[in-house]
Order: structure tokens, then C-alpha cells, then sequence
């Protein structure tokens, strides 16, 4: 359990902020300057916080009431900065047995040959940094973090200075990290995409504040926060299992909890829990069961909610068995399909929603249902 409550100005700028987590990978995710490094430096001790305290399973590392504060180095909080900050002159060997040399021999429960099987990184042992690309060196870093045996890891914005192509590279590293290595993870990102695809808990902070904290989906599901969450990528998370593959059209069916979804094929188990988002632009709504259309998947559910204001776009959050799933709409079309709280519809998913960046693997669930405000 990750405690946190601080208050602290730097210059103009106000950080007051508090929340709670329980294991698994914690997203600090908004805007860039909302105050998501600032906090997370509190967390690792580089901050000390004018007000505040900050607890890791009933751990104090800082209490400024009580006179506590316990210096970054003592805290057993690793750190992978966005650059992999790697030493130019040692092998990768060396950089990670430099993260060990810092670890208390009490805390070197980490084998080096563990870390590197987790990360993928045997083929590289012998390389200078010089030699690596950009995912393969924040690979590295994450190795360095591991073996110095810290009880929590935080990760600022450590995909925002990769390609495309290296972040998919390093993306299944994390979310094994999440669920193998047993070290709860404090994650900071501005993109919704991947914050959608590893967090466990959501925490949204706006202008230094905390806007919202909770399970993932719940947050995500908040039409309220799409402001903050940014209205062009924002959507859903449903939880779903692999139920099938049909070879003939290349298709995998997943099983979600009001119906079945038929994506692109997928090389998962039958049976694997996967997450989908699905992007509110990439939903649309019938009023009567659909007939007669290309899209391969359509889900019954209940109005639940119908966004505020003047706009010509309204957001709809649909309760499909449980499942949030958000559609945007003109607010013509609201009216004309007589949209309101608890009315039956059919939401309508379209075929370009299940990319690459919309599947991942499933995370561990999070303690509490509900999304909480602060």
C-alpha cells in the first residue's frame, strides 16, 4: 500500500495532492505540467515536500509533522528517468551489477540471471550502451533499478523518448514487470494509450491537484474527466478472455461479459484475459438490434449516463453487464434515438478500433470498484 499526501510550492506552481494504491502498476497521468514529476520525485525522496506524508505498507519515509523525512538513498525506491542514463564506459553487465552493488545484502533477493530473462536482455551483456537502441538501453535501466532491490519502482514518462517502434518494443517488458515481478510500480505518462494499458490504478492530476484516483476502468469510464483525459483518444476498458479462433477469417473471439468481440487474430491461449479499449469515436449507437451491417460486432447495454452541455457533441457511458463503454454522439442524434438514463441500445464497434494499441495483456485488479473524486 502506497500512502501519499503532500503540499509544496515551486515558484508559481502549487503541488497538493494525496492518494492511495495497493500493488501493481499506479499511473500518474495528465498534462504536461500538471505536476505528475513533481510528485512522483516526492515519492523518491529527490523533493522534500514543504507539507506532507508519504507511506509505503505502514513505512513512513516522510512525515513533515513528525519531523521525518528518509533520504532518497535509504528509501529503496528505484528510478528509470525518460533517458536510460546508462554508464557509457561499462558493459551492460556491469550497468546492471551496479544497481546490485547499491542493494543491503538483506534486500538482494533479485537474481541477475532473473532480471535479465524478464527483460529480455541475455543477447546484450557484453554491449556498451553506445551500442543499444533506445528500448533496449530503458531495458537496461529498468534491469539497474531491479537488482538494487527496491520495494517500489518509479517510471517517469520512460517511453517519451522513443519511436513508435521501440515503445512497442518495450511495452510486453512492462507489463511483465507489472505482473511478475511482484514490485509495485509507480508509473508517470501524459499518453492515454498506454496508461490504459498497464495501470491498475488511475490517477489523474490536474494543475497539481489530484482529480481523480482509482481502478483503472472506473477512471477511464468518467465522462466527467474527459476534459483532462483528452476527448480524442478517450474511451473504455472491458475486460475480456480469449473464448476462440477462427482461422478460416483470421479472427479471435473475445468474450466479454455482455457478448462476444471478433478482432484480428491474435496469437493468446484460449482462455487469456486481455484488455480492450475502445475509443468513444469508434462507437456508434442503434436504437432497435442492428441488421444488414459489415461491423462484426455489436453489444447490448443500458444508457447510464448522458454528458452535460451546450456543445454539438455529447458522450454517452453505456453499462453493458457491468462493462463501462462510452460513445460520442452529435447531440442531434441523442435526440432523434430519444437517448436518455436506462433506455436498452445496441453500441455498434467498429472494425478499426481493435489496432495494435488497443489489446493488451490483463493486470492485476485493484483494490475498490468505484472511481473516487478528490
Amino acid at each position: 500500500m502506497l500512502t501519499v499526501a503532500v503540499r509544496h510550492r515551486l515558484g508559481d506552481f502549487q503541488l497538493d495532492a494525496a492518494f492511495e494504491a495497493s500493488g501493481g502498476l499506479t499511473a500518474l497521468f495528465g498534462r504536461s505540467g500538471a505536476g505528475k514529476t513533481s510528485l512522483a520525485n516526492a515519492i523518491a525522496g529527490l523533493i522534500r515536500p514543504e507539507q506532507g506524508r508519504i507511506a509505503i505498507d505502514g513505512e513512513v519515509l516522510t512525515d513533515t509533522a513528525a519531523g521525518i523525512f528518509v533520504p532518497p538513498q535509504r528509501r529503496r525506491v528505484g528510478y528509470v528517468f525518460q533517458e536510460g542514463r546508462l554508464f557509457p564506459h561499462l558493459t551492460v553487465r556491469q550497468n546492471l551489477l551496479y544497481g546490485r552493488w547499491f542493494a543491503p545484502k538483506a534486500t538482494r533477493t533479485t537474481d541477475l540471471d532473473q532480471v535479465v530473462a524478464l527483460l529480455g536482455i541475455e543477447s546484450l551483456l557484453a554491449r556498451r550502451p553506445a551500442n543499444l537502441s533506445g528500448g533496449e538501453k530503458q531495458r537496461v535501466a529498468i534491469g539497474r533499478a531491479l537488482l538494487a532491490g527496491p520495494r517500489l519502482l518509479v517510471m517517469d514518462e520512460p517511453l517519451a523518448s522513443l519511436d513508435e517502434a521501440r515503445k512497442n518494443e518495450i511495452l510486453p517488458y512492462i507489463e511483465r514487470l507489472r505482473d511478475e515481478a511482484g514490485i509495485p510500480i509507480v508509473y508517470v505518462s501524459h499518453a492515454i494509450a498506454e496508461v490504459a494499458r498497464l495501470a491498475t490504478t488511475l490517477v489523474v492530476i490536474s494543475a497539481g491537484k489530484v482529480a481523480a484516483a482509482g481502478p483503472t476502468a472506473a477512471v477511464m469510464g468518467r465522462i466527467d474527466l474527459f476534459p483532462l483525459t483528452g476527448r480524442a483518444e478517450a474511451g473504455a476498458l472491458l475486460t475480456t478472455r480469449v473464448a476462440g479462433h477462427d482461422e478460416n477469417f483470421g479472427l479471435t473471439v473475445l468474450q466479454t461479459a455482455s457478448g462476444e468481440l471478433r478482432v484480428p487474430s491474435l496469437a493468446a491461449p484460449l482462455g487469456t484475459e486481455l484488455r480492450v479499449r475502445i475509443r468513444a469515436r469508434d462507437v456508434m449507437i442503434a436504437a432497435e438490434p442492428p441488421r444488414g451491417l459489415s461491423a462484426l460486432n455489436v453489444l447490448p447495454g443500458i444508457v447510464a449516463e448522458v454528458g452535460q452541455g451546450d456543445g454539438p457533441i455529447v458522450e454517452i457511458r453505456l453499462d453493458c453487464a457491468g462493462d463501462p463503454l462510452i460513445a460520442r454522439l452529435t447531440r442531434r442524434s441523442v435526440e432523434t434515438l430519444g437517448l436518455e438514463p436506462g433506455r436498452t441500445v445496441y453500441a455498434v464497434i467498429k472494425s478499426i478500433a481493435f489496432d495494435h494499441h488497443a489489446i493488451a495483456g490483463s493486470a492485476p485488479a485493484a483494490a475498490g470498484a468505484d472511481a473516487e473524486t478528490r
